[in-house]
């Protein structure tokens, strides 16, 4: 099939060729029929398919954040999630997902973590490549991304991840390895640089990276995209090994591409093999000669959605059985920021527009009799900016658009008081004229904020002022999201009836790069309400006379998005306080933490039940609910280590050095520097109680191969046999660990102990199972970087088999010679 696309390519002039390797759009690709090639479109992502410009506004399905999906550690419901994603992506006239996100949780400060799986490499990559497998089983292709070394956002446009051969090879490349042996048909080059002590480029100009190894070695026969906007360079990115810069119709390349092939910068084969990439992207996904693209079968999303949510939850403490809720509890005491607003994904490029969202008390009160009462309070807004003005009090919006001479071209609705509107080429000016009129007496505070050049008039008063100009830096690090501006305080007196408060822009119109050209601008106003104290003191008045109090707790978009990283692992706000006096209040307290990444839980050890909920999607509340009344289990486990305090982690600062991230810690990743510096964590790697009991009777061994090959990995590889019994008096799953133990004698530093296998089981109550764990002959090896291959040393190994990273019952031993 090889040689027909390769014909068809011959059939096409240069420019031509050129022209389909930049996107047409930002989400679909250019079509060239007279070659049977047809438009293909992509589209994120991570947490649900959010569809293309035509398709935005539609419904797309709130998909549990990765973390939530990962935290099951269960193969076979990631092919579950998988295939969901197929069906929604066919629904979408989707071809390409752009999932899996396989970096690692270098440090639990990363402000997109919610995105990846894991901070472990092998569970990632097992997790991914379920993924991969499911979806494109369906013939929907998938993208893993950010290859590669792409950990925090802090300058994501700009750093250089420094990494060195060993490291690379051992931890963040195995997760891309396995999505390729499981077939992905597309990667994305990340924004970053990588250091590899060889070659020091950027990911979408990295010729050693991305042809040397991803195609070369590796043998990659998919396409390379450029995560959007990241390609900067016309000939060394093309000669690197990207083969499609994303968004269209801009960028790099175009007719400065072909005049580099003119010129001699890049030879006119290196197009044609891109191009014959492209065409066998097409051909998988169904786009070539004519549309192949069947409907996909897809499970109702609400019981899908409902299920995969509850699975991930991890029980960290259920002191006295307080879950789940007992069928005797009349009232129940909803409390916390998040029990209000619940934050189910996180921000940035994994957003997707769900249909519905089902609320913490939306979901209690649906599985709860209906004699239990449930009273709702917040406890406090631990959020820095105020909420966006509701409708209710923007009175007056009006937008208008200039060209550079001054003229009107464009009166566009403003949909609210935060809006992003697309702009035309020839509009360069805004200006927007609003009103708030405020009813209630007291202090109402306003902010305004607007990206790029502009000036605020509040009441005709200045109150901002700038010269900085919009750029497509504002969009990839996620300044728009959240754009500064000042606050001021307008008092309405008692009895003096509403008041109207002017609110005037005048604004660029903002050059957002390949991102577009448009306006953002958010207005954002609280009315008089009680203190941060005042509602706390509710909540636990509230929180005395329940039967049970249910405190959820976590993040926002303001602490977890794409863009930014955390500068504390700390809840926003006064929600440690909040925890700490509703428990001094009510001895059935159970926290709820509604957060994607590490968050430091001072009162973990104090208060009864703790269960880790994370961004649960759509159907968060019932969820949630299904979980607290023990109507579903929660059966997750921690796919990262949970710090105690900011003191133990291992990698807390994700700020660049002088542009650069350097790699120090090697091997020693996550849950593996904590046992390389004998630190306990507040819950280990791994760890995650449930609602029945588990006792692993037996372990046992069989080595098919116990002498290294030529290769340097000892073929085959160990099999390990656990026996386990649910001694419960319900059916749950159980998530059995295999961690090996390298030998101990001199060599190259090696992790006490790494992940090597795992099996999430479900067995019924009294009930005892057999399991089988084959361990892969690279968990044995290390890489060698002077002959740059596997070496696996002699010497005596162990397999530890248990519950967690640091709950292990079986020690099994082998040699190797």
């Amino acid at each position: 099939m090889t040689s027909d696309l390769r014909r068809r390519v011959t059939l096409l002039p240069l420019e031509d060729k050129v022209r389909l390797l930049t996107g047409r759009t930002g989400w679909v690709l250019h079509a060239a029929t007279e070659i049977g090639l047809l438009p293909i479109t992509v589209s994120d992502g991570p947490a649900g398919v959010r569809g293309t410009e035509a398709t935005e506004d539609e419904h797309s399905a709130g998909v549990p954040s990765p973390t939530a999906v990962a935290a099951a550690w269960d193969t076979e419901l990631m092919e579950r999630v998988g295939r969901f994603f197929a069906a929604e992506a066919r629904r979408k006239d989707v071809d390409v997902v752009l999932a899996p996100v396989l970096n690692l949780h270098r440090s639990p400060a990363g402000g997109r973590h919610f995105e990846c799986f894991s901070e472990d490499p092998h569970l990632t990559a097992e997790l991914g490549a379920a993924f991969v497998r499911a979806v494109q089983g369906e013939g929907v292709g998938t993208c893993p991304k950010h290859f590669i070394g792409n950990e925090t956002e802090h300058e994501r446009t700009g750093y250089v991840s420094r990494i060195d051969e060993r490291t690379l090879r051992e931890v963040y490349l195995p997760p891309f390895e396995a999505v390729l042996d499981a077939g992905a048909w597309t990667v994305m080059a990340a924004y970053n640089g990588v250091d590899d002590g060889a070659e020091s480029s950027t990911m979408t100009e990295h010729h050693r990276l991305l042809t040397d190894l991803l195609k070369g070695e590796l043998g990659f026969d998919g396409v390379v995209f450029s995560d959007w906007a990241a390609a900067r360079s016309t000939a060394p990115s093309a000669d690197a090994g990207l083969d499609i810069v994303m968004p269209g119709p801009d960028g790099p390349w175009g007719r400065a591409l072909v005049d580099a092939v003119r010129a001699g910068e890049v030879d006119e084969s290196v197009i044609d093999e891109k191009v014959v990439r492209l065409l066998r992207l097409a051909e998988r996904v169904g786009k070539l000669d004519r549309d192949n693209t069947p409907a996909v079968a897809g499970e109702d999303e609400h019981v899908i959605l409902r299920e995969v949510g509850s699975r991930g939850h991890v029980l960290l403490r259920n002191e006295g059985d307080v879950l789940p809720l007992a069928d005797s509890v009349r009232t129940v005491a909803l409390i916390g920021p998040n029990a209000v607003d619940a934050y189910t994904q996180g921000g940035g490029s994994a957003h997707v527009n769900a249909e519905y969202l089902v609320d913490p008390a939306e979901g209690l009160r649906e599985v709860l009799p209906e004699h239990v009462e449930v009273t709702l309070v917040r406890g406090g807004d631990p959020r820095r900016l105020l909420p966006v003005v509701s409708t209710e009090y923007l009175t007056e919006a009006d937008l208008t658009l200039y060209d550079g001479r001054g003229e009107t071209i464009d009166t566009p609705e403003v949909p609210g008081g935060a809006f992003h509107i697309d702009a035309q080429e020839s509009a360069e000016r805004a200006v927007l004229v609003s009103n708030l009129t405020l009813t209630e007496p007291g202090t109402h505070r306003i902010e305004v904020a607007a990206m790029g050049v502009h000036t605020i008039r509040i009441d005709d008063e200045v109150v901002s002022e700038s010269d900085q100009r919009a750029s497509v830096d504002d969009i990839l690090q996620s300044r728009h999201a959240h754009p500064e501006g000042p606050r001021v305080e307008i008092e309405v007196p008692e009895g003096t009836g509403p008041r109207t408060v002017s609110i005037d822009v005048d604004m660029e119109v903002g050059d957002f790069g390949g991102f577009g050209r448009g306006v953002i601008v958010q207005i954002r106003h609280a009315p008089p309400g009680p203190t941060v104290e005042e509602e706390i003191q509710e909540a636990v008045r509230v929180a005395e006379t329940a039967d049970v109090a249910i405190v959820v707790v976590g993040t926002n978009d303001e602490v977890e998005s794409e863009g930014y990283d955390r500068p504390t692992l700390a809840l926003p706000g006064s929600q440690d306080e909040l925890v700490r006096r509703v428990n001094a209040a009510n001895p059935n307290t159970t926290v709820v933490v509604n957060a994607g990444a590490p968050v430091l839980l001072p009162w973990l050890d104090e208060v009864p039940a703790v269960l880790w909920s994370w961004f649960g999607g759509q159907e968060y509340g019932h969820a949630l609910a299904d979980t607290l009344t023990g109507r579903a289990e929660p059966t997750g486990r921690l796919p990262w280590t949970l710090p105690r305090d900011h003191d133990d982690v291992p990698i807390l600062d994700t700020r660049p050095v002088d542009g650069i991230h350097d790699y120090a810690e090697g091997v020693f990743v996550g849950h593996r520097a904590y046992d390389r510096d004998g630190i306990e964590p507040h819950r280990p790697f791994g760890f995650g109680l449930g609602y029945t009991d588990w006792r692993i009777d037996d372990a046992a061994l069989s080595t098919p191969g116990t002498t290294p090959g030529t290769d340097g990995l000892v073929p085959g590889a160990p099999t390990v046999t656990v026996t386990l019994t649910n001694t419960g008096r319900r059916p749950g799953h159980h998530v059995v660990q295999v961690y090996l133990e390298p030998p101990t004698e001199d060599g190259p530093p090696r992790p006490l102990r790494s992940l090597a296998a795992f099996a999430s089981v479900r067995v019924a109550p009294g009930r005892t199972v057999t399991v089988d764990l084959d361990v892969p002959p690279r968990a044995l090896a290390i890489w060698d970087p002077l002959e740059h291959a596997w070496r696996t040393p002699e010497g005596v190994y162990h397999l530890a088999v248990g519950s967690s990273s640091r709950a292990i019952t079986h020690r099994l031993t082998f040699n190797v010679r």
